[in-house]
């Protein structure tokens, strides 16, 4: 590989006249300047990113903590925040924690000693060990979808509430009374916002969401299930399930196929986030969410807002979902003879 020694010989000139030009740091005459250039390319050099991050304290890179890289929900807001990145002239560095918040924790350390000048995180907790982890992090940190608790970063994320409510409506609309929900862990205030709104929405409607009629599960398409079993197994049976994410919502659709009934005659579906992925489910989910990678976008402009003023008060950004109604909610439907109990 060559180095800087290398250019400035076959340019016949001083490495420290091949630095200035490189970084454009001093003025040079014009064919000096055309002869480092020529050389350069010549020699496929490529300046040390590190030893120019030392000298300026910037390097253009950005770390991005996800929980679960294999949910579509985090690789879709990495791949927009990723392209957000790269048109703004920034590279990425990816971390996934697995659901882990003691992995969660080693990386935040990991990137606390590479030189980043900011960090994305989407966090697999809202806990103190979370907050302890991130508080004190010598470049500026955004958070993006679940907050984390204590914790005074800029936040961007969905209004949960609002999107639970959506739900809520749609179902109620199409003429549904038995509605059941599938929630995502307790612990988590996304999920809990999300099941208030729900909630409300039914309230607005004139119905209740009543024990018998709820299910949590984990925030995946085993957990999600799990817990449609156990609700479409009970009777009098739901003939609308709400579930918290859109992981949940495909193993809803899978528990109903194992049962034999059918979606969305005898069962609508309606799930949280508007992955892509699913829009090509059979029945295609119908789902509340705003455009994820928007949202990776979102969090990005955040975050090079606030490397750009570091000393301002932190900002709270909620993104206005909507309800995508597709294949798998329909008008409720009288029951036809053969169907399942």
């Amino acid at each position: 590989m060559a180095t800087i020694k290398d250019v400035a010989a076959l340019a016949g000139v001083s490495f420290t006249t091949v630095s200035h030009v490189l970084n454009d740091t001093r003025a040079a005459r014009a064919d000096t300047r055309e002869r480092v250039l020529k050389a350069a390319r010549e020699l496929d050099y490529v300046p040390s990113a590190v030893a120019r991050s030392l000298k300026h304290r910037v390097t253009h890179t950005l770390g991005l903590l996800v929980p679960n890289s294999t949910n579509p929900f985090f690789a879709e807001l990495a791949h927009g925040i990723e392209d957000a990145c790269y048109r703004a002239g920034y590279s990425v560095v990816l971390c996934n924690s697995g659901d882990d918040p003691e992995r969660q924790k080693t990386y935040l350390r990991v990137l606390r000693q590479k030189l980043v000048d900011g960090l994305i995180v989407a966090s697999a907790s809202e806990d103190a060990r979370c907050f302890a982890s991130v508080k004190g992090a010598p470049f500026p940190v955004i958070v993006v979808d679940r907050a984390i608790g204590g914790l005074a970063a800029d936040l961007v994320q969905l209004d949960n509430e609002l999107g639970g409510r959506l739900a809520a409506q749609h179902l109620a609309s199409l003429g549904h009374r038995a509605i059941a929900c599938v929630s995502g862990p307790a612990g988590l205030e996304v999920s809990r916002a999300r099941v208030r709104g729900f909630r409300r929405g039914l309230a607005e409607a004139g119905l209740r969401l009543s024990d018998a009629l709820t299910a949590e599960g984990a925030f995946t398409a085993l957990g999600g299930h799990r817990a449609a079993l156990e609700l479409l197994r009970r009777a009098p049976r739901p003939t609308a399930i709400f579930a918290c994410n859109d992981l949940m919502a495909l193993g809803v659709l899978r528990a109903a196929a194992e049962l034999g009934i059918s979606v969305p005659r005898a069962l609508s579906v309606v799930g949280f986030d508007d992955v892509e992925l699913f829009r090509y489910t059979y029945p295609a989910l119908t789902t509340v969410g705003h455009s994820i990678r928007t949202l990776g976008e979102a969090t990005v402009e955040a975050l090079l807002a606030r490397i750009a003023h570091p000393k301002s008060s932190p900002t709270r950004r909620r993104l206005k979902p909507s309800l995508h109604a597709r294949e798998s909610s329909a008008r409720l439907a009288p029951p036809r003879a053969g169907d399942a109990p």
